[in-house]
């Protein structure tokens, strides 16, 4: 079975979500999402998704170990039998030897890897400035995208709340921790060809076509 596994690299803030949900459309792929995988396992309270609570909270990224099991039990449910477009995973180079190895075992291998790429100061003051309704989910932006009234969801009319991950201070951490530790992977893909830096401050319309470029559509 001919099975496509694409990396989509870029840092918290830089629309990595909502490219991923378009291009795995159009390569109908499954869309796995490492923090949908957290959200997941923290929900159930599973072992794996208590002791990766304590360091999300934090704003640090989860250790290897904890992100390769969670991601390893993903990709070997059956939905991912045709491939897979990995969102936020890998972010290592050791993540992404691990990634090889994962795959290799079911016949696969990543064949491209966009990049989006966005610069420190444009992330923190759109990570900084998101509020989520804890009823519906619903996820607004002081200046991008507020509810038509202060502070309360569209939807439902609740109370909007900051998570501590979208806090000022965290954001600052969380965007100097992923460019400590996942420059090395830009590099890693670089150097074995598979890399396509993207312009992620362009519309989303525009990254989208620049996407879809850079894996051969």
């Amino acid at each position: 079975m001919n099975r496509k596994y694409v990396v989509l690299l870029g840092p918290p803030g830089a629309g990595k979500g909502t490219q991923a949900k378009i291009l795995a459309s159009e390569l109908n792929l499954v869309h796995v999402s490492s923090g949908d995988i957290f959200r997941e396992n923290i929900k159930n309270q599973t072992e794996l998704g208590v002791s990766a609570q304590a360091f999300i909270k934090k704003g640090d990224l989860v250790p290897d170990e904890l992100t390769i099991s969670m991601i390893r039990e993903r990709i070997n449910r059956p939905d991912c039998e045709l491939g897979v477009l990995f969102d936020g995973f890998p972010r290592t180079p050791d993540q992404a030897i691990a990634l090889e190895r994962m795959l290799g075992e079911i016949g696969g291998s990543v064949y491209a890897v966009p990049y989006l790429s966005v610069p420190a100061e444009v992330l923190i003051e759109r990570l900084s400035g998101r509020w989520t309704c804890l009823m519906c989910g619903s996820v607004y932006h002081e200046k991008y995208n507020p509810p038509v009234n202060p502070g309360v969801c569209d939807n439902d009319g609740t109370d909007l709340v900051q998570r501590d991950d979208d806090k000022a201070e965290t954001v600052k951490n969380r965007i100097e921790v992923y460019f400590k530790q996942t420059e090395p992977l830009i590099a890693y893909y670089k150097e074995l060809g598979l890399l396509r830096e993207i312009d992620g401050t362009q519309e989303i319309q525009a990254v989208t076509v620049d996407m879809l470029a850079a894996v051969g559509i």
